[in-house]
């Protein structure tokens, strides 16, 4: 009895990770479509077709305010700062209840994202330390977690919920360090009028989560002034989505206990209004029941928990495949060998293929030697270091960084190449490697 709560009670605590990793695997697959689509589409008689739709300049005009992009603009801007809040929320939900919640739960992952961020600039300023590709040492340093659960898939049930969890805890990680490096280092000309609007919206967003405002209408108009602020800032717009992340309140309305007391005098009232085989829509007093349970529901969620689960699915299946679509396309009928070996994509390859494995075993290891951090139950040495083979296969935020780093188009497109072959490269090593340790039964040679 005892045995079988205990079981329950940790399905419980699983259902929602075990959602997120579908929806991230799932993601994941569109995501790997929309690239060889945008490779494919770059690499034939049609590239030039390719290539002017992002240029395609598209405006938003409201009287004499006008907003004029490019349609790459408003992806890389608009709709990836979408995509930055939600990484936002991620972060908040994990400092607040998940893997990043304690300072026990946290050494790991964080010590291996590090390790996994340092090494990888490294290698690459190693190679690029005084040239033109020097701005670029960010590239390296990321995670695409879509592409890295979609591989865990792959490879079934095999895979321990510990390395699982210890990959994702880590990306997320990765991605509070992403986040910084851009805000710090890939700024352009800074406007201290537009960041102290900025700064208004977020002292005014930070007043409505203390009033107790749970209003989703009012953070999204709130938060839309955040970013127009950071547009004109020469802080990346995408910081905002982070920024706007941490306002949002992770308090409900109505705790538990109050949802299932109403919850369950709702459901008797509208069992006693009429037949079992009679609609709702004929009975009115079971359509009030319905529709005030229905305003219980969004009051039990917190308005984190309400952003997150709403633009998760928008974020996994649109945002990211049309970034994918309008970034990973790159023109290979150049001279291919000279564009891989240049120093620009070695740099790239090198970096996140061997500066993220060693970097996260070697500060994990380090971490758990020290005694600060515990191994995930479940999880050997051969399985970490195979994580952090996957861990190589940066593409969405490296693909980010590079479109900061360089804004000249040859150097753009060496990176795109770089970046496109360490992915594959970490992706289809990492899942060997990880398959043949969740076949082997053998010890692991580094002791404990």
């Amino acid at each position: 009895m005892i045995s079988t709560e205990k079981n329950l009670r940790i399905e419980k605590i699983l259902k929602p990770f075990q959602a997120f990793i579908h929806a991230e695997a799932s993601g994941g697959i569109l995501l790997l479509i929309c690239t060889v689509i945008a490779l494919v589409w770059a690499n034939t008689p049609f590239a030039e077709s390719y290539f002017h739709l992002w240029h395609t300049n598209t405006s938003i005009q409201i009287g004499d305010f006008v907003l004029s992009h490019s349609l790459h603009h408003w992806i890389n801007d608009g709709l990836m700062a979408i995509f930055f809040f939600v990484v936002g929320l991620e972060i908040k939900r994990e400092f607040l209840v998940g893997e990043l919640s304690s300072a026990q739960k946290a050494v790991l992952p964080v010590a291996g994202a590090l390790g996994g961020m340092i090494f990888p600039a490294l290698i690459y300023t190693l190679f690029n330390f005084g040239t033109e590709g020097s701005p670029g040492w960010g590239i390296p340093m990321a995670t695409d977690i879509a592409f890295v659960i979609g591989i865990l898939a792959l490879l079934g049930p095999k895979v321990p919920i510990g390395l699982k969890i210890f990959l994702i805890a880590l990306a997320i990680a990765d991605d509070i360090g992403a986040v910084l490096v851009i805000a710090i280092f890939y700024t352009s000309d800074i406007s201290f009028l537009s960041l102290l609007i900025g700064a208004g919206f977020i002292v005014l967003l930070i007043a409505a989560n203390l009033l107790g405002i749970k209003n989703l209408l009012i953070y999204t108009i709130l938060g839309f002034g955040l970013w127009l602020a950071f547009l004109y800032s020469g802080v990346h717009a995408t910081v905002a989505g982070v920024l706007l992340a941490f306002t949002i309140p992770a308090t409900s309305r109505i705790n538990s206990k109050e949802f299932m007391e109403e919850g369950e005098k709702l459901l008797k009232d509208f069992d006693l209004a009429g037949e079992e085989v009679e609609s709702t829509f004929t009975n009115e007093e079971r359509l009030i029941a319905a529709q005030v349970l229905e305003t219980n529901v969004k009051k039990v969620m917190t308005p984190l928990s309400r952003f997150e689960s709403g633009l998760h699915p928008w974020v996994s299946f649109f945002i990211m495949p049309l970034f994918a679509l309008a970034n990973a396309g790159v023109s290979l009928q150049g001279d291919l060998i000279e564009a891989i070996t240049n120093q620009i994509s070695t740099g790239i390859i090198l970096g996140l293929f061997l500066g993220k494995q060693s970097g996260i075993f070697i500060c994990s290891w380090l971490a758990i030697k020290l005694k600060i951090a515990a191994k995930p139950e479940g999880v050997s040495w051969s399985k970490i270091y195979a994580a952090g083979i996957l861990a190589g296969i940066g593409f969405t935020m490296s693909l980010f960084i590079a479109n900061l780093a360089f804004a000249e188009q040859t150097l753009l497109d060496i990176s795109k190449v770089g970046i496109l072959s360490a992915s594959l490269i970490s992706g289809i090593i990492g899942f060997i490697v990880l398959k043949r340790t969740l076949k082997s039964s053998k010890p692991d040679v580094i002791k404990d």
